[in-house]
């Protein structure tokens, strides 16, 4: 076994995690000394002269040289991590993925006065108000720090050493965790393998003994069933809810079957749905709770990446008509969102590429990680390489974009501002959706028409700058997305872009590309709108084969 001690300067961690090694004959690592050793100067010097972005590379390369976990059941190697290393989402899925690992918990004040007592120069500490700085570190990595067990880091050495003995102990806890936040959209929780005890925890927070398990026959027989079960186990009951498969899940008579057998099993408010599936049925549910009873509570177990990376989060419920893609609709958070990748495993290829048009939208946004990430290892994310799995590429590339919308969303919940950026694509995307009568064409997929659509908008306009365009497009036609014109007309299209949500005072507001960014403008003349809908329609450009 190989044991991670995570936390912020001034908790111990190189102490006890010393002082543990030595009392198991481990092998001791210390991550910040691995970086002095390789770099031949202290920490303080490697940030004087690199930055904080020079330091962090040599610490992702230490984090790396460690290589993977032994996997022995005795205790092998101590490793005490720097206080910023589980900030990067590589750093963390190599630490903690098939090592026990743990954060030494103390109190700001407490650390404040260790620190002011230290030798060592802490760089993000110096030259600020040591308490507020210490205050404002523990609130920015908060989520990372709270994804593994937690022992309290007060007191003596040795006790401390003893708490952390006397937890190893114990069983570890199922899957790896890799990220868990309270924030005001609700509980946000991330790993692998670990769903069944998310789910579980994060109903003992609602307080619930019953629940509604809304899913869809093929999400059921996948996951469903097993944490059914899981939940029975617990002492939960749980009652499933069969919704119809895909968009046929966000009509009015489906909410309307699906109320009625809520009222037939005189469910409280206090019942919270649970929703397994996709997108749709996590739309679906979500709308079910938002109604029944006024609202109860909701949990997302989102199977679907689409879902992971998007449609879980933020609150956003609907149902569709036949004049538009999700017109019925309520703001309603779920209380917890539990983001499992391993639920991915069991996707369909076109289902898994499909979602990458909406993360395309999320590295237009600004994300220029994302964008990499995706020009890098994106071929393997769309075709279910299990490469992408284990280099923790897809646990980063579901956080990345998780978190943007959590940090959108917390800011601007409603979509009364900046939180209609997210749209992206969506117009253009939605008529298409709509215009096909919400048949044989995927969310993902008609997202990635749209933002074909939007840059050819933004170009027309002069908002687009063509080696940002271009970027983008090459994107979608590098991950085959929208490389096809879908089965719609252009006039059919063009109609239902007069039903999307985001027109106001008879005019759309369009969210077009920009150099770093997005901008939004509700000024775009017909023939630019027209010229985007021929670029949406168009398919990926193919050049013409020599003569």
């Amino acid at each position: 076994m190989e044991l991670v001690i995570v936390g912020p300067p001034g908790s111990g961690k190189s102490a006890v995690g010393r002082r543990l090694a030595r009392a198991n004959g481990a092998e001791f690592v210390d991550l910040d000394a691995a970086v002095e050793a390789a770099a031949g100067v202290p920490v303080p010097r490697i940030f004087e002269a690199e930055g904080e972005a020079g330091f962090r590379a040599r610490e992702a390369a230490a984090i790396a040289a460690l290589g993977p976990p032994d996997g022995a059941v005795r205790l092998t190697r101590v490793v005490a991590a720097g206080g910023g290393a589980v900030i990067d989402p590589r750093n963390r899925w190599r630490l903690l993925t098939g090592r026990r690992a743990l954060a030494l918990a103390v109190a700001p004040e407490t650390l404040t006065e260790r620190l002011a007592h230290s030798p060592v120069v802490r760089p993000l500490v110096a030259g600020h108000e040591p308490l507020s700085a210490v205050r404002e570190l523990l609130a920015a990595r908060h989520r990372f720090y709270a994804a593994v067990e937690s022992v309290d880091g007060t007191g003596r050495l040795e006790d401390v050493a003893g708490r952390v003995a006397a937890l190893l102990e114990r069983a570890a806890p199922e899957g790896t965790r890799l990220l868990l936040a309270e924030t005001s959209i609700g509980r946000i929780d991330l790993g692998r393998g670990h769903a069944v005890r998310a789910l579980v925890e994060a109903l003992a927070v609602i307080g619930a003994r019953r629940v509604t398990l809304a899913s869809e026959p093929g999400a059921w027989r996948l996951h469903g069933i097993r944490l059914a079960a899981a939940l029975e186990a617990a002492g939960i009951e749980a009652l499933p809810l069969m919704l119809p498969g895909g968009e046929r899940a966000k009509t009015l008579s489906a909410w309307g079957a699906a109320v009625r057998e809520l009222a037939r099993r005189r469910m409280e408010r206090g019942d919270p749905i649970v929703a397994v599936g996709g997108g749709a049925v996590g739309d679906a549910a979500g709308f079910l709770a938002a109604t029944w009873l006024r609202g109860v509570p909701l949990v997302q177990v989102p199977t679907t990446l689409l879902g992971q990376v998007d449609a879980s989060i933020g609150g956003k419920t609907g149902l569709d008509l036949p004049e538009g893609k999700n017109l019925v609709g309520a703001f309603h958070q779920p209380a917890a969102v539990v983001l499992d990748i391993d639920l991915l495993a069991t996707l369909p290829v076109r289902q898994r590429g499909a979602a990458l048009g909406e993360v395309v939208k999320y590295a237009a946004l600004g994300d220029e990680r994302l964008f990499r990430l995706l020009e890098e290892e994106g071929s393997a994310l769309a075709s279910g390489d299990l490469s992408a799995v284990e280099s923790g590429a897809l646990a980063e590339l579901v956080e990345r974009c998780a978190w943007a919308k959590i940090e959108v969303v917390s800011a601007d919940e409603r979509e009364a501002g900046p939180r209609i950026r997210l749209n992206l694509g969506h117009s253009l995307g939605h008529a298409i959706e709509t215009a096909a009568g919400f048949r044989g064409i995927l969310h993902g997929e008609a997202v990635a028409h749209g933002l074909r659509g939007a840059v050819a908008v933004g170009r027309a306009i002069g908002v687009t700058p063509a080696e940002r365009g271009e970027r983008i497009v090459a994107l979608l036609d590098h991950l085959g997305l929208a490389a096809s014109p879908p089965a719609v007309i252009a006039a059919d299209v063009a109609a239902a872009l007069g039903a999307d949500k985001k027109v106001a005072g008879g005019r759309l507001r369009w969210v077009l590309p920009t150099a770093d960014g997005v901008t939004v403008r509700n000024d775009v003349p017909d023939l630019a709108v027209q010229a985007g809908i021929v670029a949406a329609l168009a398919g990926a450009h193919r050049p013409r084969a020599a003569a």
